[in-house]
């Protein structure tokens, strides 16, 4: 992104900078030169630098403001959490989402709760990258019980990563489109940023780190009681879950409604539940999710009434 596409970038810093001799060699740059222009060069880059841990881009048109002391980008709409990689603003599109972005930074734990489409995870993943951007945190951890949704899928070949991975996918999704590949992928390789199935939480004292539990309505008591008493210093958990979308076995009850119910009054504990006027995916996705609640609520009185006579 700093060279741009056909080091379109460091040639026009060449012109700009005519006293100097401009090397780059991957992620080095050595300059030569006038010695003024060197230090302006200096000045320069690392605003270039802060400008694209920022933004995700920079365009021909930054750079020059940048140059010439100028501010860019004036109009940045307020609340924003971070940028996608294609420049898009990332932030709270409904009153709920605004919520947990609030519940976020007034607590170390949020329970965020609430139908497919809410947000709850993209949302989550963007307060814990802003974190790492910002270096209010030094690591994110993301996690998720590995549990099929309805379906027995036998066994699955490859090493323990290969096996895994399928579960964390949208933990992935969520990450490709705020961090660049190459970066993220560096950054998951010196473990800055970490995906596990919540299995290998065990033993583990979680500090400095923005911790994510994702899809925790299919967690069972023992496993979410496991996960919160991982939390170290200087440490934030995200617990995301949808009530209607519990993939254990039917005799096995919720380890999400329990905590729920446990620390519901907790201090430091916030509890943030998104509904269908939040959903931000396909107009439909609503309808579904609305029709859904409709006929479960339909099934449920005439249970209870069918219980009465």
């Amino acid at each position: 992104m700093f060279y741009g596409v056909g080091n379109a970038h460091l040639q026009m810093l060449r012109a700009l900078y005519p006293k100097l001799r401009i090397v780059a060699r991957d992620n080095v740059i050595r300059i030569m030169g006038d010695e003024e222009q060197m230090a302006a060069f200096e000045e320069s880059t690392e605003k270039m630098r802060q400008h694209i841990v920022k933004f995700n881009s920079i365009s021909e048109e930054d750079i020059l403001d940048i140059i010439k002391g100028k501010r860019t980008r004036d109009d940045v709409p307020e609340g924003v959490i971070v940028y996608s990689i294609a420049g898009r603003p990332i932030k709270a599109r409904s009153e709920n989402q605004q919520r947990l972005v609030d519940a976020y930074q007034n607590n170390d734990m949020v329970f965020a709760v609430g139908p497919a489409g809410t947000g709850k995870t993209y949302l989550s993943i963007a307060l814990a990258v802003k974190a790492l951007k910002e270096k209010t945190a030094k690591k994110i951890i993301l996690s998720r019980p590995a549990v099929e949704a309805g379906e027995k899928l036998g066994f699955l070949p490859g090493d323990m990563k290969d096996k895994i991975d399928p579960y964390l996918q949208p933990l992935y999704d969520a990450l490709e489109d705020m961090i660049p590949q190459v970066k993220l992928q560096d950054m998951m390789e010196k473990h800055v940023i970490q995906i596990a199935p919540l299995a290998f939480m065990r033993g583990r004292t979680l500090s400095d780190a923005v911790v994510i539990l994702d899809e925790a309505q299919n967690t069972t008591p023992a496993q979410i009681r496991m996960f919160l008493t991982r939390m170290g210093w200087n440490t934030k958990m995200i617990i995301t879950g949808d009530m209607t979308q519990i993939d254990l076995p039917h005799s096995q009850k919720s380890g999400l409604i329990e905590a729920l119910h446990i620390l519901n009054n907790v201090e430091g504990i916030g509890v943030v539940n998104l509904n269908g006027k939040d959903i931000v995916r396909h107009k439909l996705v609503t309808r579904i999710v609305n029709a859904y609640e409709n006929f479960d609520k339909e099934y449920k009185n005439n249970n209870e009434s069918i219980n009465k006579d």
